[in-house]
């Protein structure tokens, strides 16, 4: 029994030896965005007696979603090594038009949410004609884009007009949160189902005779991920209200789930289809994969359909959050912050490294800062000045790993 245990234990050993590896070698993942959300919440919770309250938890869930989302789009242009300076303007025309569908033409807001996505691939794909077929840089045709773009949400919604969101279903993405009893199923349901696919994954690569994670690591690492996520339902499920006589607020948001389905969607496509691994591998190295017979014009061009899509998402949970559409909807910060969320949790500015869980730990991290230093009452120049900071230590940390992992 005792040697059982100390294979075991040389196992586990050599499993951490192997991952520490992989960090030295410039594999660092999403490892500096989880430390730096760790830090930060310690740092904010020991400062403000109201951030760790489950009614800022859930305050920051909703902050954190529409950068969250466009974040996930720019993921498959980043994955490239290229990037869409319109992605928050195209959330806000695609937007503009769901609420004037909804508001002014009185079309069923799942039509209407349909067309608005319809309409943000058609920008996505024109945006990635022109840099895929005329070889524009991505940088100058979306930087036009944002221009562009911004002039027709001024057009769609007047200059300093306001176009106010009615449909209960739209306005509830964001004000309204599922039961209690709903969240616990759904929590359960969603923990089963992580269980059953973890569980799959490691058995199809062990039939195949490939590597696969140790199942005591593997038994570790979902225990506590679930036993957060636990915590966090748990909290949600505490009465929010200063006045629950009045209202209730209890339960996990519902853009919660739509978040998760999400990336639950985008995780599939870039890890089990053809068309993820050719994203990585045109990311890599453009040229070796198009002599491996991929298409990469049509990989970009759908990449940038991807992006405007999701786009077209953010606009609809940003109307949800505003209970409008205006001229200023997904401008100011809404794309630097986007940006630096995919970048922080983790996807390389310079191609071919990244994930969809990038995107919501750098959201996170983007609405922790900002939603922290607001409590502590710090001006909004201070805010950017950390996150731009923050922001700058990623790409610099990227740079050193890429670095590092040429010379290994």
């Amino acid at each position: 029994m005792s040697v059982v245990i100390e294979h075991e234990e040389a196992t586990i050993k050599s499993a951490m030896g192997d991952y520490w590896a992989r960090v030295k070698a410039g594999d660092i993942g999403s490892l500096p965005a989880v430390l730096g959300l760790v830090v930060l919440c310690i740092v904010f919770g020991s400062m403000s007696s109201v951030f760790l309250t489950p009614g800022n938890f859930a305050n920051l869930l909703t902050q954190a979603a529409a950068v969250i989302v466009i974040a996930m789009g720019l993921v498959f242009v980043l994955l490239l090594g290229e990037i869409d300076l319109s992605a928050g303007f195209t959330a806000g025309v695609t937007g503009a038009v769901l609420v004037i569908l909804i508001t002014k033409h009185q079309v069923p807001w799942y039509i209407a949410l349909l067309v608005s996505i319809l309409v943000g691939m058609a920008l996505g794909f024109g945006l990635g004609t022109l840099v895929a077929r005329l070889g524009i840089p991505s940088f100058v045709v979306t930087l036009a884009a944002f221009l562009a773009f911004q002039g027709i949400l001024l057009l769609l919604a007047g200059e300093g007009g306001t176009i106010r969101v009615e449909d209960k279903t739209i306005l509830a993405v964001e004000n309204s949160n599922l039961s209690p009893l709903l969240s616990w199923v759904f929590f359960i349901a969603v923990s089963v189902v992580y269980v059953l696919m973890g569980l799959s994954s490691i058995n199809a690569r062990r039939k195949a005779g490939l590597k696969s994670e140790l199942i005591k690591l593997w038994v570790l690492k979902t225990v506590g991920l679930l036993g957060i996520t636990g915590v966090a339902v748990f909290a949600l499920n505490v009465e929010r209200s200063n006045n629950p006589d009045l209202v209730s607020l209890k339960g996990i948001p519902y853009v919660v789930p739509v978040i998760l389905l999400l990336l639950v969607v985008g995780t599939f496509v870039l890890g089990k289809t053809a068309f993820g691994r050719h994203i990585y591998a045109v990311g890599g190295n453009a040229e070796a994969a198009r002599r491996a017979g991929i298409n990469v014009k049509r990989v970009r061009i759908a990449a940038f359909m991807i992006c405007s899509g999701l786009a077209a998402i953010a606009g609809m949970i940003f109307a949800s959050r505003q209970n409008s559409v205006s001229p200023t909807t997904g401008g100011s910060s809404t794309l630097l912050y986007a940006v630096g969320a995919a970048v922080i949790g983790g996807t390389s500015l310079f191609g071919g490294k990244g994930k969809m869980r990038d995107a919501i730990l750098g959201g996170l991290v983007v609405a922790v800062i900002d939603n922290g230093m607001g409590l502590l009452g710090y001006a909004a120049g201070i805010k950017f000045i950390v996150t731009g900071l923050v922001l700058l230590i990623s790409a610099g940390v990227d740079a050193i790993s890429r670095r590092g992992a040429a010379v290994n």
